[in-house]
């Protein structure tokens, strides 16, 4: 009997593992997906595939570019909205605020007398009706020649005994000290002028004049006796076109008094946005004799102050030996806007002593809550925010030390 061989046990081949989730088959799968795709598009622009993946980097970067501008633009609009720091000053507020302080001027210097005195304040008021002076301006800009005109006046009040006058007009074009008058037109209130006066004025020149106008009432045998005045800014007005216009007379200052203490002339200039005052000292004339020789050394102090103190002080060069010193020297000083209502500029001249004690010769005071002259710079130099505005101003007593 045969024996069956033995066969040899079958081997069963397993199934092969499935790959894991993003394995290397998947991943090049992924890149053949891609690499079709590109090659597809590729073929519909008509490109090549390069090109294809190039115009795709710069589409993803270009929006990322303007995600980012986004972004940036909201979080400096949020800056700005929480920052709590400097206020932007608005220019118009300014010149109003100059403008009303120039109204209310009149109202301010009524105030100092007669307050209690209701008759007084009548009389008053009617003292203030000085009158109207009309004058023409005509600026030539190729020859730098400014030509002004003094037309007429009205309504001017009777200064004499028969209740006329006898008025001429001064016309200054400061701070110069060059001046030109009309011919004095005898017991009229309505005299009609029509004089004209040339001055030279280069138009770099032009924004720091002041054209002032003085109307006077002549007497033969005493000191004239100035009506009123008019002050015009040559930075406030428009010289493209001829101008004319009707004015009312102001009441004088004490220039045209008697003054023993000198005059002094110095422009100021407020820019709003920057909190700047600039202060330029021209000139002064006429000072009071202070030395033995019968001159002075005098020099410019300026003193800002706010409450009562003083915050800040500058002064000028000493001039030796002179009664009309010239100085044309300026000084800064840093007042922000919502200040400008509160500080005080104390003018003071005086006379250097090398030995004994420097002596003040006068002073003038310019502010908010100063009055007359004072008041009419500060409130003119507010209503025209980044030009200096000069004037002459009278020198007044030093108060007495308590």
């Amino acid at each position: 009997m045969t024996a069956s061989p033995t066969s040899a046990p079958s081997t069963v081949a397993s199934p092969p593992a499935p790959a894991p989730a993003g394995s290397i088959s998947d991943k090049a799968s992924g890149t053949k997906q891609i690499e079709k795709a590109i090659d597809i598009v590729a073929k519909k622009l008509s490109v090549s595939p390069v090109a294809v993946i190039v115009m795709g980097v710069g589409i993803i970067l270009f929006c990322l570019l303007i995600l980012f501008c986004i972004c940036k633009r909201c979080i400096f609009k949020r800056r700005r909205k929480d920052k709590g720091g400097k206020k932007k000053v608005d220019m118009k507020s300014v010149q109003l605020l100059g403008k009303q302080l120039g109204k209310d001027k009149g109202d301010l210097d009524a105030l100092e007398e007669n307050m209690e005195d209701n008759e007084g304040a009548e009389e008053e008021k009617e003292k203030q009706n000085l009158g109207k002076l009309q004058f023409s301006m005509d600026y030539d800009f190729t020859k730098g020649e400014l030509t002004v005109g003094v037309i007429q006046a009205t309504d001017l009040p009777g200064m004499d005994m028969s209740g006329t006058s006898d008025p001429y007009v001064k016309v200054y074009l400061m701070p110069e000290k060059k001046k030109y008058e009309t011919k004095v037109h005898r017991k009229t209130l309505n005299p009609v002028f029509n004089e004209n006066f040339l001055f030279k004025v280069p138009y770099a020149e032009v924004a720091g004049k002041t054209l002032r106008f003085n109307v006077f009432d002549f007497d033969r045998f005493s000191k004239h006796d100035q009506i009123g005045q008019i002050m015009v800014p040559l930075g406030s007005v428009d010289l493209a076109r001829v101008i004319e216009e009707w004015r009312e007379l102001l009441p004088p200052d004490d220039d045209e008094k008697e003054n023993k203490l000198g005059d002094i002339c110095f422009s100021l200039r407020y820019v709003p946005t920057a909190g700047k005052l600039t202060v330029n000292i021209l000139e002064a004339k006429n000072l009071k004799k202070m030395d033995v020789g019968g001159l002075s050394d005098p020099y410019v102090k300026l003193s800002l102050m706010l409450g009562g103190k003083r915050i800040k002080k500058k002064k000028t060069t000493i001039k030796k030996c002179t009664l009309n010193p010239y100085y044309n020297e300026s000084f800064a000083f840093e007042i922000p806007f919502e200040h400008i209502q509160k500080v005080t500029l104390i003018v003071t001249v005086v006379d250097y002593d090398r030995i004994g004690t420097s002596e003040a010769i006068g002073r003038v005071v310019l502010g908010c809550n100063a009055a007359g002259a004072g008041l009419r710079h500060w409130s003119d130099m507010l209503a025209n925010p980044r030009r200096p505005i000069a004037q002459w101003h009278v020198l007044q007593e030093m108060p007495e030390k308590g």
